[in-house]
C-alpha cells in the first residue's frame, strides 16, 4: 500500500502495479476465505473487487470528501469552496434549479488538494487565488479559464530541508483578500507577504511570527527515505484573519501556538499568545464581526496526544484573553468558532467529535448535532444567513437559515408555541425530492423555510400554518392532519403537503404557491394542479396550535440576476389569478353537472319500465346527451394515462393549465402570445359558460317542470 497500488507473486522479490480508482492507498482487507474479495482504503473512499483487483467498484457513490477550509462568494446562488484532500480544490453552488447538486455543477479551482481560497472581488468572482503546499499559489480567471502561477519566490521545495527554505509554508498555507481592496493578497509562510497587484509583486510585511525552532525544521523522514512533500514542515503560519473593521488590521495563528497583532498592516506587530498556550496549532482565528477588539482563537494539541478543547475569546485586542470551553465533551478539540452576524455572542464551533453553539459568547456550550454525521468539522462560515461547513470525511455541509438560532435566547426554555421569523427568501424555483438521491448533493429546501416551536406532541391537535397577503387574505392553509378523503388518480392533483407537529423545532416549506386547484374526479389532465407563484412581497404567516397563536412575516425577494420590474410581476401575476380563476370555474361547473346527471341518471333509471314516463324519462335522456356534449369541450373523459395526451384532444382545462405553467416561471414577463392565447381561451370560456347557463335555464328547469307537472313521489317503491 502506498501512492501506487503494488502486488508482488513471488514473496516480495518484485512488484508491478495494479489499476485502482484512487491513489495514496492506506489499506486492504482480504477476505481470509476467498482471496479474490477484497476491500481498499484509499484518499478518496474505499472499492470492493471481487476478482483479485483486476476491476473494482466506483468511490463516486461515497460522500467522503475531506475538506480544509471552506470560503463562499457572494453571487446568487452562491458558491462553495475548498481544498479536497487528494483532489484539487473545488467549487460548487449551493443549490441549483434541478434535483439537487450534480457533478457538473463542480468546478476545479486553482491551486490544489491543500488549497485555501480566496476571491479578488466575492461579489464578481472571477478572479480566485488557490494556494498549494510548499508555498506554491495561483491566480484562476473563471471566464477566460487562464491560470497563473504568482509564488512569491518560486522554487521546487519538494524534499528541501525546512530550515534551508526561505520560506516556510504550511501544508495548508493561509491566503486571505483584503474586504477593503481588490487585488490585494495576504500569503503566510513563516512571515506575513502581501501582494497589492493580484500577485503580481510580493512584499514581507513582519518578521517570522512563529517559534522558529531550527531544531524542528529538519528532513521530515528517516532512516531510508526522507519525506517532504510539505506537510511535515513546522513553524509556519497556519491562519491569518483580516478584521472586517479596520483596514491593515490582522492577527496570525501558528502552527506552533504563537498569535500575533498588528494594526498597521504590518509595520509593528504585537505577540499577544495567551499566556497559558503552550506548543499548539492554531487552528483558525475569528474577528467579531461586532466588537473590533474582540477575537476568537482555537487551538489543538492532538498532534501531543493532548484532545483537550483549547478556545480563547479576548476582547481588548490580546491583552487579556479568557478561555471558554464549558460543555465541550473533554477530547472532542475544537477546530474553528464563528460568532453569528447577526447577534452578538451566538457562537458556532466545530469540533473533532461534532457541532456546537453558545447563546453566551462561549460561557457555556451545547452540542447540536441535528442529522450532521459525527465527523471532524475543519471550517465553518456563515453567508446568507446559512452555515456552512467543510469536514474531514463528510464534504460540505450546510443549515439552512439559523434565523430560530439567532431569535431563541435559549430553546430548552421556549414554552409556547411560536413561529421564527425566515431570512428574506429569493424566489427561486428548485426541485427539492422527499428523500436523498444517492450521488447528488442536496438543494435546499424548496421555498420559504419556515421553523416553529411546539411545547409537546400535537399531532392528534390541529396545528395550522396560514400564510396572508398584505391585505390580510389567506392565501394558503397547512395543516398536520392527512386528507383521509383524498384518492389519488391519473392526472389528478397531488396529495397535500402535512405540516410536522412534534415536540420541538419543526421546519416546513411554503413553496411560494397559492391554493391549489381542485380536480375532477377520475378525469386525466396533463397538467399542473399547484396554485401560482406568488410574486416578490411581504407576506404574513399565521401558526395556531391549540390555544397558541403566533406570527411572523416572510419577505420574497426577486432574483438579483433577473432584469424585471414590478410591473412585470403584477402583470404575471394578472394573468396568472385570470387562468386560475377560469380554470376552477370551469372544474366547479363541471363538478355541479356531474352532480345534476348523477340525478338525472338516478331519477330516469327508476323510471325507466314506467309507461307513465316515457316523456320524462326520454327528456332526460336529452339532458344528458346535452351535459355530456358540453362537458367535452370542457375537459376530455378519454384521456386516462399521459400517453393519451397524443391521442385524444386536449380540452380548454388542459389548455388554460398548460398556458399557467408557460406563464408562471422565473422570468415574469408575460409574453405576448401567452397574452393573445389566454383571450381566445376566455373567450371561448365564455361561450361554453353562455351554454351552461341555457342548460340550466332551458333543459333543466324543462325537465325539472316535467318532473314536478308527474307529481312523483320522494320514494317509488318497484312493482
Amino acid at each position: 500500500m502506498n501512492a501506487p497500488f503494488l502486488k508482488s507473486s513471488d514473496g516480495g522479490r518484485s512488484f508491478a502495479p495494479m489499476r485502482v480508482p484512487h491513489g495514496d492507498n492506506h489499506d486492504l482487507w482480504i477476505n481470509p476465505t476467498n482471496n479474490q474479495v477484497m476491500i481498499n482504503a484509499n484518499d478518496g473512499g474505499a472499492n470492493i473487487s471481487f476478482n483479485g483487483g483486476a476491476s473494482w467498484s466506483s468511490q463516486n457513490n461515497q460522500p467522503t470528501a475531506q475538506f480544509y477550509r471552506v470560503i463562499t462568494d457572494n453571487r446568487f446562488p452562491y458558491y462553495v469552496y475548498g481544498g479536497q484532500q487528494d483532489n484539487t480544490s473545488l467549487g460548487t453552488a449551493s443549490r441549483t434549479n434541478g434535483a439537487g447538486i450534480e457533478r457538473q455543477d463542480w468546478f476545479i479551482g486553482p491551486g490544489c488538494e491543500s488549497a485555501y481560497i480566496a476571491f479578488d472581488n466575492p461579489n464578481d468572482p472571477q478572479v480566485i487565488y488557490g494556494g498549494c503546499y510548499q508555498g506554491n499559489i495561483e491566480v484562476f480567471d473563471t471566464k477566460t479559464g487562464i491560470v497563473k502561477d504568482v509564488m512569491a519566490y518560486p522554487h521546487i521545495g519538494l524534499a528541501v530541508t525546512p530550515k534551508l527554505q526561505k520560506y516556510r509554508f504550511n501544508w495548508n498555507a493561509p491566503i486571505m483578500a483584503s474586504p477593503f481592496k481588490n487585488g490585494t493578497i495576504y500569503h503566510g509562510g513563516n512571515v506575513v507577504l502581501k501582494s497589492s497587484d493580484n500577485g503580481q509583486t510580493w512584499q514581507v510585511i513582519s518578521g517570522d511570527l512563529t517559534r522558529n525552532d531550527k531544531a524542528k525544521q529538519e528532513d521530515g523522514g528517516g532512516p531510508y527515505t526522507n519525506e517532504g512533500a510539505g506537510g511535515e514542515v513546522y513553524n509556519t503560519l497556519a491562519y491569518i484573519a483580516v478584521s472586517p473593521h479596520k483596514e491593515g488590521v490582522l492577527y496570525t495563528g501558528s502552527d506552533c501556538g504563537l498569535v500575533h497583532l498588528t494594526q498597521d498592516d504590518g509595520k509593528t506587530w504585537q505577540n499577544i499568545t495567551p499566556k497559558d498556550l503552550d506548543e499548539c496549532l492554531i487552528h483558525s482565528i475569528e474577528v467579531s464581526p461586532h466588537d473590533p477588539a474582540t477575537a476568537y482563537i482555537v487551538a489543538t494539541k492532538y498532534r501531543f496526544n493532548d484532545f483537550t478543547p483549547l478556545i480563547y475569546v479576548t476582547k481588548d485586542y490580546g491583552k487579556t484573553w479568557k478561555k471558554i470551553t464549558q460543555g465541550i465533551e473533554a477530547e472532542s478539540f475544537a477546530k474553528v468558532v464563528r460568532e453569528d452576524p447577526k447577534r452578538k455572542g451566538l457562537l458556532y464551533c466545530g469540533t473533532e467529535l461534532g457541532f456546537y453553539i453558545s447563546y453566551n459568547q462561549g460561557e457555556n456550550w451545547q452540542k447540536l448535532q441535528l442529522n450532521l454525521p459525527v465527523v471532524p468539522i475543519k471550517d465553518l462560515v456563515v453567508h446568507d444567513n446559512d452555515l456552512v461547513a467543510s469536514t474531514a470525511g463528510r464534504a460540505f455541509w450546510i443549515l439552512d437559515d439559523l434565523a430560530v438560532l439567532q431569535q431563541s435566547e435559549n430553546l430548552q426554555a421556549e414554552s409556547k408555541a411560536r413561529i421564527y421569523k425566515p431570512k428574506n427568501t429569493v424566489k427561486f424555483d428548485s426541485q427539492t425530492p422527499p428523500e436523498p438521491v444517492p450521488g447528488v448533493g442536496q438543494n435546499p429546501m424548496n421555498g420559504v423555510i419556515l421553523d416553529y416551536f411546539l411545547p409537546k406532541d400535537m399531532d392528534s391537535s390541529n396545528v395550522v400554518l396560514q400564510i396572508l397577503d398584505n391585505q390580510g387574505n389567506i392565501i394558503r392553509t397547512y395543516d398536520n392532519k392527512k386528507d383521509l378523503n383524498y384518492q389519488r388518480y391519473e392526472g389528478g392533483p397531488a396529495e397535500k403537503a402535512v405540516m410536522p407537529s412534534k415536540k420541538g423545532i419543526n421546519r416546513f416549506a411554503w413553496d411560494m404557491r397559492r391554493e391549489g386547484i381542485a380536480g375532477i374526479s377520475k378525469v386525466f389532465v396533463n397538467g399542473d394542479y399547484r396554485g401560482s407563484l406568488v410574486a416578490p412581497n411581504t407576506y404574513k404567516v399565521r401558526l395556531i396550535a391549540e390555544k397558541d397563536t403566533s406570527m411572523t412575516e416572510a419577505t420574497i425577494i426577486a432574483d438579483p440576476r433577473l432584469k424585471a420590474t414590478k410591473a412585470d410581476f403584477d402583470a404575471q401575476q394578472a394573468m396568472l389569478a385570470k387562468i386560475e380563476v377560469q380554470t376552477k370555474d370551469i372544474h366547479n361547473s363541471v363538478n355541479r353537472m356531474r352532480k345534476v346527471k348523477t340525478q338525472i341518471e338516478n331519477i330516469t333509471a327508476l323510471l325507466k319500465d314506467n309507461k307513465d314516463m316515457v316523456a320524462l324519462v326520454d327528456t332526460g335522456k336529452a339532458v344528458l346527451k346535452k351535459i355530456s356534449a358540453w362537458e367535452e369541450n370542457l375537459i376530455t373523459p378519454k384521456q386516462e394515462t399521459f400517453q393519451d395526451v397524443i391521442n385524444f384532444y386536449n380540452r380548454l382545462n388542459a389548455e388554460l393549465l398548460d398556458l399557467k405553467n408557460r406563464v408562471d416561471v422565473h422570468d415574469p414577463r408575460p409574453t405576448t402570445g401567452a397574452t393573445t392565447r389566454l383571450n381566445d381561451l376566455s373567450k371561448e370560456w365564455e361561450t361554453h359558460k353562455a351554454t351552461l347557463n341555457k342548460l340550466i335555464n332551458v333543459e333543466v328547469a324543462k325537465f325539472n317542470e316535467m318532473y314536478k307537472q308527474k307529481a312523483i313521489p320522494a320514494l317509488i317503491v318497484p312493482d
